[in-house]
This record gives C-alpha cells, structure tokens and sequence, in this order.
C-alpha cells in the first residue's frame, strides 16, 4: 500500500516567537513531485487577513487533519487516504497532516501567523515518502513567515494566551478529538474559547478566484468523464463496469479522488436517490442514473446524468425526460444575484406542476420530485452556507430536478453545477450533453465508430 506524499504548514501570531531560527532543508525537498499542488500563498494570505479583520483583537487555533490509521479504522483498511480538514486547508492550501495554523489577530497593530509542523523523521520517511519540516523550504512553499517545530506549539499557544482576548477554534466533530482543544474546553476560568466555524463557513460561501478555478476544474473532469460513460455505455453492462468508466475518466483527467461515492442505478435502481450498491446487470431499455463526480484541489463538482443504456429513449422515457430538463432550465434561467435558493426551488416546481400535464396522472409530476432542488458545493459535495441567503455573484451550487416513478422502473435526474455571476450564472458542468437528442446523437456517433472499425478488422 503506498500513500502519496504531502506537504506540511505552520501559520504566525503576533506575540514574542520562541527559537524561530529556520532549520535547513535538503536542497531536493523544494523540487519533490507529487508532494500536492501548489500553494497560491496570496490567495491564503488574503483568507487569513479576511478573518483576522473580522475578529479584531483575538487569536485562532486551527489544527490540521491526521493520517488515518489501520488500527483507528478497524480490520478494513481499503480507504486510508489522507484528506485535510477543510477549515485548515482553507486557510493553507496545504495537505500536512498533524500540524496546527495559529494566528494572532489585534484591532490595532500587526497581525501574526505561525505554523507548527512536525519535525522530519527520516526512518519513517523511507515507509511514508520524504516530507518537509519546519524552516525556509516550508516558509516559502506556504507563505507563512514563521514555520516552527511542533516541540514550540505550548510556548507559542501560550505566549498567545497570555493576551487575554478570546481564542477561536473549530469545536465541531472533526476536532473533537484533539486534547489540546478539550484542555482549552475545560478551563473556562482562563480561556475565552469560541467557534471558529460559523465565522469561516460565512467566508467559505463566496468563492474567491483560486476556488473558482478549482470548481471549474472539478465539474469540466466531472462533465467530460459523463459524456465518456455515455459512448461506452450498453445494454447488458453492469452497473459496477459503468462506475469504472466514469471514475477512470475522473482520475485520467486530474482528479485526486472521487467527490463522493458514485451512484450509477438502472432500470428500478435509478428510482433509489442514494442507491450505492452498483452490482445489477443493465437491461436493453434501461435508464440509467449516474449520480458522480471528481475532485481537485480539494473542491468537488457534482453532477448528474440519466441516459437510455441503448442509446435511444422510449416516448415516456423521452417524455419524462423532457421535463425534468425544462424544469432545470427554468430554474437557471432565475438566476441572478438577489434570487435564493429557495425561490429557486418554487419556481422549479411551480413549473413542474404547470407542465406535467397527464405524464403523472392522477396529480401532477412534483408527487414524484422528492427532493430539493439544489444545495452548496464546494470542499463538501454539501457544502456550507445558508439556503435563505440571497445569491451573490461568487457562490456554486447545483440544480437537480428529478422525477423518480418505481412503479415502472423509471428514474431521471438531471444535475448541474452553476456558478453565480453579475448578470445571471455560468454553467460549469456544461461538457456532458443535458439534451436527449444530444445524448442519442453522441451514443450514436460512437456506436457507428466501433461498428467501422470491425469491419476494418
């Protein structure tokens, strides 16, 4: 079992810096491939001063993820993949495990950043792959001035205590764990300890350009490898051989790992929202849900696409179909700052109901739309943010109608990725075809391809 290498970060503070002298780091370490993708150190420069203008006089604690563990995770070591904390990686941009980011953040006065790593060990690097420590190459790699070894993080932690102000920190699940947060927990007679979450959750739902560029990436990889599923697709397949297409195209193109785990249902398993199983046998005259997606740099799209398993839609399937798909561009085409998610969502239905003629008797079609329209994305396929907050240019979310009929087998959803701008959205999952003439024709084309070239044979 091999893990991929990463790198590590320490943020400054603003207080007294103990033994901040900058080790030495072999002259390779800068130049070490694959170590994760490189730090815009002013993008996460200008995060952390956002937060500290906000805050005023206060410190942040912020620590980063750890390595998973054969023995933390039981007997069933299949994904022991590092990923990192998402407020951390925010901040950094940097996939170092075991580290802390401490920032020290006065109304008046310069600002301060610190970040704390754990030193090299070299023996372990010969299991792990070469990691980088505290000192310039960190320094550099980060943008963070101060770099400093994890033996300093109590003289440190505490020269910033002795400030008096409050001291944010994320108190949610993922730090719960942490012993250092827990001793500050508990002593309340000394420590001011607040959450840092619902001040960097507001921050994180306007996506900056870096972020932006990285959701763009992940929803092309995302869109591209749907539309590889769809020419390879065929009757008789099993759903787990399409799963295998679609996230061989996430990983050719890019991606570090999936989004979340696929869903790829046909015939009665696509009427299952989260089905997840992925072992039945594709039926001549099956639709197909593939619910999939990649993500890069931390950022994950999330896209959806139902397609006829031959190539070709029934009438009703065609006729469901149809709906969904102009259900979904209504709703896109209210998007503009001001709108909410959640108007977006009548306005989904509302058009649903008006056109669903008899598809659906007796009722209308939006019986059959059992679930919201769209949620966030972001470093969670569900990512944070507010669903009565206004749209603002800088916010990605999705839109997904569906209309699921278990009776007759028969599932279709339709699922994009819009970014908000000044005048409307921009549709960032656009490379995989949305338009049942669309998917006919590019299952066609490929389907004509193969034929020539067995007879060439």
């Amino acid at each position: 079992m091999v893990r991929r290498v990463v790198w590590g970060c320490v943020v400054a503070v603003g207080i007294a810096l103990p033994g901040a002298a900058r080790a030495q780091q072999p002259p390779y370490i800068s130049e070490l491939p694959g170590a994760g993708r490189p730090v815009d150190t002013a993008a996460t420069a200008a995060r952390r001063q956002r937060l500290m203008d906000r805050l005023g006089d206060a410190v942040v604690l912020i620590p980063s993820a750890h390595e998973r563990s054969e023995e933390a995770y039981g007997d069933y070591a299949q994904d022991d993949d590092f990923r990192q904390h998402n407020v951390f990686f925010y901040f950094t941009m940097l996939e170092q495990s075991n580290a802390w980011l401490l920032m020290s953040a006065h109304a008046a006065g310069p600002d301060t950043v610190v970040l704390l790593l754990p030193e090299r060990n070299p023996q372990q690097e010969r299991w792990t792959g070469v990691r980088i420590g505290p000192g310039a190459d960190a320094a550099r790699l980060s943008g963070i001035p101060y770099v400093l070894g994890m033996g300093k993080l109590d003289s440190v932690l505490n020269a910033a205590l002795a400030r008096g102000v409050p001291i944010y920190a994320e108190q949610d699940p993922t730090t719960q764990r942490e012993p250092l947060l827990a001793r500050l927990r508990a002593d309340t007679a000394h420590v001011a300890l607040r959450n840092l979450r619902p001040v960097a959750d507001s921050m994180r739902v306007l996506k900056d350009a870096e972020e932006i560029a990285a959701l763009r990436t992940a929803a092309r990889i995302s869109a591209e490898a749907h539309a590889d599923l769809m020419r390879a697709a065929r009757p008789g397949m099993w759903e787990y051989e399409l799963e295998a297409v679609v996230e061989a195209g996430f990983r050719r193109r890019g991606a570090d790992r999936l989004g979340y785990p696929s869903i790829v249902g046909a015939g009665v398993n696509a009427t299952t929202l989260h089905y997840g199983v992925n072992r039945s046998q594709t039926k001549d005259g099956d639709l197909v849900v593939v619910d999939a997606a990649g993500e890069y740099a931390q950022y994950t799209a999330d896209v959806t696409r139902t397609f006829p398993v031959n190539g070709h839609f029934t009438p009703r399937q065609r006729a469901i179909y149809d709906l969904v798909l102009a259900t979904q561009q209504a709703a896109m085409d209210s998007i503009r700052p001001g709108m909410t998610i959640r108007h977006l969502g009548e306005i989904a239905r509302d058009y649903m109901r008006t056109h669903s003629g008899d598809l659906c008797a007796p009722g209308d079609c939006t019986q059959y739309f059992i679930h919201g329209l769209s949620h966030w994305i972001g470093m969670d396929v569900h990512d944070v943010g507010p669903y009565a907050q206004p749209l603002a240019p800088g916010m990605v979310f999705t839109v997904e109608p569906g209309i699921y009929l278990p009776a007759e087998s028969l599932g279709v959803r339709i699922e994009d990725d819009v970014l908000v701008t000044e005048n409307g959205y921009e549709l960032l999952s656009g490379a995989a075809p949305r338009r049942a003439e669309d998917i006919e024709r590019l299952m066609a084309e490929n389907r004509g391809t193969n034929v020539q070239r067995q007879r060439a044979r």
